[in-house]
């Protein structure tokens, strides 16, 4: 969201900046491989990384029009193309950025120190994706803070686990402090904020009570109870998101 922004002319590259402090304390960039570290003058995988200002200004280089979010996971991995290096590194990570118009691909991981890295993969021509209607995905998500409220209370968390509400609170409260860009839709915003909702239930549900451990049987079924919801969550993320960039996109035409 934010590089879209920057670059349809909706924010400064400092608030670019600014704004990714909330995910890490510092982030740096490599590139996978030299001809890659060339194209976009940043240091190559295995050397210090460079600074996130000169991977703006790469992104600016190459003519990328915005970015969007994949958020693959085994059996749904649509966004990243075919078998590639970059394909099976944003799957371990569970996210990246493809830059629109341009042949790179970004993904985030965290490295010691509060570092988090991003290493820029070309990966030829972005894979298509089908559109994600934000209505269909918001109305899916209610569902599933229905479903993830009940799957709380059968699965006994709150019983088992002493000051639940206060910890379902705390992560909500984190990720809604997210910044984003002025101008994001007020309808993606809304839709990011019950994501993280469900979210922080859905986790705290997925973890084993302090001391606790579940027999490998009920630890399936509890996976299998919470994956479709899992699912609603992270689709409704693309698709929020999907949303605000086609809305920085319209505002720079309009410009």
């Amino acid at each position: 969201m934010w590089v879209s922004a920057w670059l349809n002319g909706s924010a400064a590259a400092d608030d670019v900046l600014d704004a990714l402090s909330h995910w890490s304390p510092a982030h740096d960039v490599v590139a996978v491989d030299a001809d890659t570290a060339a194209r976009l003058e940043v240091p190559v995988r295995g050397e210090a990384g460079g600074q996130v200002a000169g991977l703006l200004a790469a992104v600016r280089r190459v003519d990328a029009t915005g970015g969007r979010l994949v958020l693959p996971v085994a059996g749904d991995v649509r966004g990243l193309g075919g078998r590639s290096e970059f394909a099976g590194v944003a799957l371990h990570a569970g996210e990246a950025v493809v830059l629109l118009d341009a042949p790179i691909g970004l993904v985030p991981e965290p490295v010691a120190d509060g570092v988090l890295r991003w290493t820029a993969f070309e990966i030829g021509d972005a894979p298509g994706v089908e559109h994600l209607p934000l209505g269909e995905a918001e109305h899916e998500l209610t569902g599933a803070m229905r479903v993830a409220a009940g799957v709380l209370t059968e699965l006994g968390v709150a019983k088992h686990r002493s000051g639940v509400r206060e910890e379902i609170t705390a992560r909500i409260a984190h990720r809604s402090a997210a910044p984003w860009p002025e101008g994001t839709p007020p309808r993606a915003l809304r839709v990011l904020q019950r994501a993280n909702e469900v979210s922080a239930i859905l986790e705290l549900a997925a973890e084993d009570s302090p001391g606790g451990a579940l027999s490998s049987s009920s630890a399936r079924r509890r996976a299998e109870a919470l994956r479709p919801l899992f699912d609603a969550v992270r689709v409704a993320r693309l698709a929020a998101v999907a949303e605000a960039v086609r809305v920085f996109s319209e505002h720079a035409e309009q410009l």
